[in-house]
């Protein structure tokens, strides 16, 4: 793990004082266990086969800390954090956002899960996603493979959090967004206008070359950088909560993975 993506991450964890009278064995080092739960997110690995010689402590040692974190609100922090440096880099862009819906399978079932319409009605998990007009993530949900997409479209809106990075007020509403035909529906255009944005969103029974588009890839292309992490390919999470912790992670690392290459 790069030292200054650790340099943003410390200062976010939470600090466990240790009992005088019974200090027990001593904490593992949180970069450690942070390196074991990176390396669940980019290999799929099972916890309880994560390998004792890399030094990142058991498997159970990182899903407590990776449940602890995401209680203390570690990762949402984190990603609110990259945002605000893109912005001040002037690496974001909200003349318009772009949102969309990936299905993948929940092998263990759980909450958030729900018969799939796509994989012959086996439980199901949906990543929803909200992206700016340069494909950078500005919020997740994840609901049941059974939850239509359009349903989500206000929650994901209302998911964006204030963007801080620069003087003045903090950016929130994007001005256009851009949906495929699985949210064309009349009342949520309304909705949508009543945040102040403009919705541009595909009619079905309509032939393609609406040239809408050429604004909508670079949420597919968001999606697919998610799923590139191979823990959120397959839900194998039974806790929800779990599961969105990996997704919010994965979010933030893609951001600085952005800013990384910017700053270089």
């Amino acid at each position: 793990m790069d030292d200054e993506l650790w340099a943003r991450i410390e200062p976010l964890l939470p600090v466990v004082p240790r009992n005088p009278r019974r200090p027990g064995r001593k904490r593992l080092d949180s970069r450690k266990v942070l390196c074991g739960i990176l390396f669940v997110l980019y290999t799929g690995i099972r916890w309880e086969f994560l390998p004792q010689e890399l030094g990142f402590g058991s498997g159970m040692t990182c899903w407590r800390r990776l449940r602890d974190w995401n209680e203390a609100g570690v990762w949402q922090h984190l990603h609110e954090l990259l945002l605000s440096e893109l912005r001040a880099a002037d690496l974001l862009d909200f003349s318009r956002a772009a949102v969309d819906s990936s299905h993948i399978r929940a092998m263990k079932g759980g909450p958030a899960t729900g018969p799939s319409p796509v994989d012959r009605g086996k439980a199901g998990s949906k990543h929803h996603l909200i992206v700016e007009a340069h494909g950078i993530s500005l919020a997740a949900i994840t609901t049941g493979g059974n939850v239509g997409d359009v349903t989500q479209l206000i929650p994901l809106i209302q998911a964006v959090p204030p963007i801080r990075g620069k003087r003045g007020q903090p950016l929130r509403r994007p001005k256009h967004l851009y949906a495929d035909r699985g949210y064309d529906h009349e009342v949520y255009r309304d909705k949508v206008r009543r945040f102040q944005i403009t919705p541009h969103l595909a009619r079905r029974g309509t032939g393609h070359g609406s040239g809408l588009g050429v604004y909508r890839w670079v949420v597919e292309g968001a999606i697919a950088l998610l799923h590139w992490f191979r823990r959120l390919r397959i839900r194998w999470e039974i806790r929800d909560d779990i599961h969105h912790a990996f997704v919010t992670l994965g979010c933030a690392v893609i951001c600085w993975r952005r800013l990384r290459t910017a700053l270089c």
